[in-house]
C-alpha cells in the first residue's frame, strides 16, 4: 500500500494562475504546475533558498523537495520551449496561517495577526471579514487595503475592527484571512483564483455584496443575507483560472491540507 502523501506548506498562494503565450493557439494544451511545485519555484529560484531550507520551509523531506523541484522545472522548460499556456492548480499543499513554529521568517506579519486575534476561549466564536473602505463593501477583493473583522457568538455580534492588510497582493490575502483565523468573507467582486486560495484556507465565500458593510453582517447573522455565489471579477484580470487546492492523491496531515474538488 502506498505511503500517504504528505501536504507541503505554502506561504502564499500564487498570485497569477495562467499565463499565455502571446502567439500560442487556444487549442494548445496548458502545462499544469501544481501548487506546491511553484512553491518550490518561488523559495529556490526566487528566494535564493538551498534546497535544505526548501524542505525546512516547506516541512518535507528533501528528497521530496528535489523531486517536486525537478518536476516544476521540466515543466517550466516544456512551456517555455514548446511555447504552451502554463497554469497552476492542483497538488498537495496547506496554506501557512502564521501559528507554525518552523516558519524560518522573522516578523512574518501572519503569525503577528495569528497572536494578536486569538478566538475567546470557551466560546462559539464565529469570526467574519468584510473588505472595508469607509463604512462600505469595498468591491474588488484583490485591492483591498481593509478588512472589518467581526465577532459573533450566539447570534449576537460581540466585537469588530478594523485591520489593515500589510499591503499584501491578493495571491496573500486568504493568508491574512486564515491567520486572522477568519470563518467567512463578504466582499463584493472577487476572482476564480482567490476562490480557490479562499477554499483552500477553509474560508466561507459570501460575494457580489454591495452596500453598508455592517448591515451585511447583520443579515448574514440574521440569515437574510443576499449574495452571488457565482460571483467573478471582470476587473481583476490576473485572478482568472479554476482548480483543485488539495486532495488528488490523498494527504497525511488532513487537519492541515484541505479538500477541495
Amino acid at each position: 500500500m502506498p505511503r500517504p502523501t504528505k501536504c507541503r506548506k505554502v506561504c502564499h498562494f500564487p498570485q497569477v494562475l495562467e499565463f499565455f503565450p502571446s502567439q500560442g493557439k487556444d487549442t494548445d494544451p496548458p502545462v499544469i504546475l501544481t501548487v506546491d511545485e511553484y512553491e518550490s519555484i518561488r523559495l529556490i529560484d526566487k528566494e535564493g533558498l538551498s534546497q535544505e531550507q526548501c524542505c525546512e520551509f516547506m516541512q518535507i523531506a528533501r528528497t521530496t523537495v528535489q523531486r517536486i523541484y525537478e518536476s516544476a522545472r521540466k515543466k517550466l522548460a516544456t512551456a517555455l520551449v514548446d511555447g504552451l499556456p502554463l497554469r497552476i492548480e492542483g497538488g498537495d499543499f496547506w496554506l501557512c496561517d502564521g501559528q507554525n513554529t518552523h516558519c524560518g521568517q522573522e516578523g512574518c506579519f501572519k503569525r503577528h495577526y495569528r497572536q494578536k486575534y486569538k478566538k475567546p476561549k470557551g466560546e462559539l466564536v464565529m469570526r467574519v471579514a468584510v473588505t472595508y473602505e469607509n463604512g462600505q463593501i469595498f468591491q474588488h477583493f484583490g485591492h483591498t487595503q481593509q478588512f472589518k473583522v467581526y465577532d459573533i457568538a450566539d447570534g449576537v455580534i460581540t466585537g469588530s475592527e478594523v485591520v489593515g492588510t500589510n499591503g499584501s497582493g491578493h495571491g496573500a490575502l486568504a493568508g491574512v484571512l486564515n491567520a486572522l483565523q477568519v470563518d467567512a468573507l463578504i466582499c463584493g467582486g472577487i476572482g476564480g483564483g482567490a476562490q480557490t486560495a479562499l477554499a483552500a484556507a477553509g474560508i466561507q465565500l459570501y460575494g457580489g455584496v454591495l452596500g453598508d458593510a455592517d448591515k451585511a453582517v447583520e443579515a448574514l447573522v440574521a440569515g437574510n443575507l443576499e449574495f452571488n455565489p457565482n460571483i467573478q471579477c471582470s476587473h481583476h484580470e490576473h485572478e482568472h483560472g479554476q482548480g483543485h487546492a488539495c486532495g488528488e492523491h490523498g494527504c497525511e496531515d488532513k487537519n492541515h491540507c484541505h479538500e477541495h474538488h
